[in-house]
């Protein structure tokens, strides 16, 4: 404030000569002057003091410290203060109490400064509300002008809901709460947020002791995340799951709101404390299945888009709201198992026959393949037995293969159905998946919807033939391409194969024959029906041991019959009892031998 000097009249002031113009004397014009010198206040240099402001224009601000002359401020040095006006007491720093022109030099700006970290730890100790002006954007927030600092506003600390345009901010004044001070550093952490939630608590409390389930509330999108929108119910914040923002498939809460939308949702859950609130939009919007036609049936077509792909399945949208399920199954007449993707994609557009329909769990199953014929219901007509046709390689077991002849209709064939002479042991042995293959329908069950295939009934049975050319004891050339502990298999001409155990393997000079030797083999047994040949290599060397040796015993026979033929027909001349009964012992000799 201006210090007020109070003076007394001089008592020997001469007031007739001052009436009739006369002048006063030097001693009375000093006495004057130090007077009025005596009525200012006492200034220096670099001091800080109070000032009244007594005139402003939009460039300065006048200030009367009580001196002889009044400062100029420059007004941006209250950018901080907006609401700065004519009469309000100021802090100025006296930089100089007359310059060149005779100018007093005042700073604001200064004053502040210099009592600047004592007036902040004051606002921080007393929680006090304070004026500071935001200077400028920096990374992660704002920077503020705080009493001549430079103080530090983080993003979070502007507003209770995020903020997303910060340059907004610059150039404003605004009120803050000091919350952090670093005195090492020389930082300072101020905070606008602090004062809105303490006026948001006390209302906070207020809406939350009114809080029902079932009560609806107007609301404000206050962020919007991939699982749902939190809605700010007037200090309290909600949050809608992307579930219940609509009764249709939602991809993401920006499909249905916006940021700083109003919109009206419903309570539908809260906890104990009210710190979680569930809220629904959606329910306050009638259910689609209930303006679903009532015309609808099982049988009808339908059209709508796929909204959502699984391997098992895919739902379709055939009303905003209202879906029903293709599973696989119902996508292809084929058995075989396949996955959703390779028939259609999200966002298609397609059409399908409802084929359960429940109104009441809200659910209905669809189906495109019954958009086409079946192809098993005149299946004797297009593949009648006996018939040739090619398919395509589908699948492999251990006991044959497994093709489809078109869409929906498969077959399959028997491992021992694909050749007449090669014993394979795996199908992957004879042919490859998607490979195509000849085949002869043997079977039909129209039940199952399988065929019975054959491939090696396209060519005549070649064992009618080898029945007349491996006859039993015919001998022939053969490699052994395969040694197996119960024996080897041999490979005979024509491209037929023999078996032979480990005793028909050996060689006349009593080693055992090996693999990829070409032997002599005789034919020990032939079997046109289960295919099997069993042959011999050392029953070809014994047989002919036998037979020489029975021709030996050949050669010794007929000398040794001579001789009892000569005694036999030698005459007797008397024949006796006991002759009798010695030539029947000889005869029953001779038969014996």
């Amino acid at each position: 404030m201006t210090e007020e000097v109070k003076t007394s009249p001089l008592a020997d002031f001469d007031w007739d000569a001052y009436e009739n113009g006369e002048t006063q004397g030097e001693k009375s014009r000093e006495e004057l002057t130090k007077t009025y010198d005596e009525s200012l206040n006492t200034v220096k240099d670099k001091d800080v003091i109070e000032g009244t402001i007594i005139a402003l224009n939009k460039r300065e601000a006048v200030v009367n410290i009580g001196y002889k002359s009044d400062g100029i401020i420059p007004m941006n040095e209250f950018r901080y203060n907006p609401d700065i006006k004519i009469g309000d007491v100021v802090e100025v720093f006296i930089e100089n109490q007359e310059d060149k022109k005779g100018q007093l030099i005042l700073s604001h700006r200064k004053a502040r400064a210099s009592r600047s970290w004592e007036r902040v730890n004051e606002a921080l100790s007393n929680d006090e509300i304070i004026k500071g002006y935001i200077k400028c954007r920096t990374k992660g927030g704002m920077i503020v002008d705080v009493f001549g600092i430079e103080a530090f506003l983080p993003g979070s600390q502007i507003d209770v809901k995020p903020i997303r345009d910060y340059d907004i901010f610059v150039g404003k004044t605004m009120e803050f709460k000091v919350v952090k001070i670093n005195e090492e550093f020389k930082n300072v952490v101020v905070s606008h947020k602090a004062l809105i939630e303490a006026e948001l608590e006390q209302q906070k409390r207020e809406i939350i002791a009114k809080l029902e389930k079932g009560q609806v509330l107007e609301g404000t999108v206050k962020n919007i995340t991939t699982y749902g929108v939190f809605i700010d119910l007037g200090g309290v914040d909600g949050l809608i799951h992307i579930t219940d923002l609509s009764w249709g498939r939602v991809s993401h809460p920006e499909e249905v709101v916006q940021l700083d939308q109003k919109l009206n949702v419903v309570i539908l859950d809260f906890d104990d404390e009210k710190k979680r609130i569930a809220l629904g939009l959606k329910q306050l919007q009638p259910h689609p299945w209930d303006a679903l036609s009532a015309d609808l049936k099982v049988g009808d077509k339908v059209s709508g888009k796929v909204v959502v792909m699984a391997d098992y399945g895919a739902f379709v949208e055939i009303a905003p709201g209202v879906e029903g399920l293709i599973h696989v199954s119902e996508m292809s007449w084929s058995q075989h198992l396949r996955s959703a993707q390779d028939f259609m994609k999200v966002g298609d557009e397609i059409e399908a026959v409802v084929l359960t329909l429940d109104r009441e769990d809200r659910k209905m199953s669809l189906g495109i393949k019954q958009l086409k014929p079946d192809p098993w219901e005149n299946i004797e007509e297009k593949y009648p037995i006996a018939s040739k046709h090619t398919a395509k390689v589908r699948n492999f077991t251990n006991f044959g293969v497994f093709v489809e002849l078109e869409e929906g209709v498969d077959g399959l064939i028997h491992i021992s159905d694909l050749s007449w002479t090669k014993k394979i042991k795996h199908p992957s042995e004879f042919t490859q998946i998607g490979a195509d293959i000849d085949v002869q329908v043997l079977e039909i069950d129209k039940n199952n919807r399988r065929l019975s295939l054959g491939h090696k009934q396209l060519e005549e049975n070649p064992w009618e033939v080898f029945e007349t050319i491996f006859t039993v004891g015919s001998v022939h050339e053969g490699t052994i391409i395969e040694m197996l502990d119960k024996g080897a298999v041999v490979a005979l001409p024509y491209g037929v194969e023999g078996f032979a155990t480990p005793k028909h393997l050996v060689k006349e000079d009593g080693s055992q024959a090996k693999i990829d030797e070409k032997l002599e083999f005789k034919v020990i047994e032939f079997n046109k029906d289960s295919k099997r040949i069993i042959l011999s290599h050392s029953r070809i060397f014994e047989d002919e041991a036998k037979a020489e040796k029975a021709e030996a015993k050949k050669a010794k026979r007929p000398g040794k019959r001579a001789e009892e033929a000569a005694m036999i027909s030698t005459p007797v001349e008397k024949t006796t009892l006991g002759d009798i009964e010695a030539l029947a012992a000889l005869k029953e000799q001779l038969s014996k031998k």
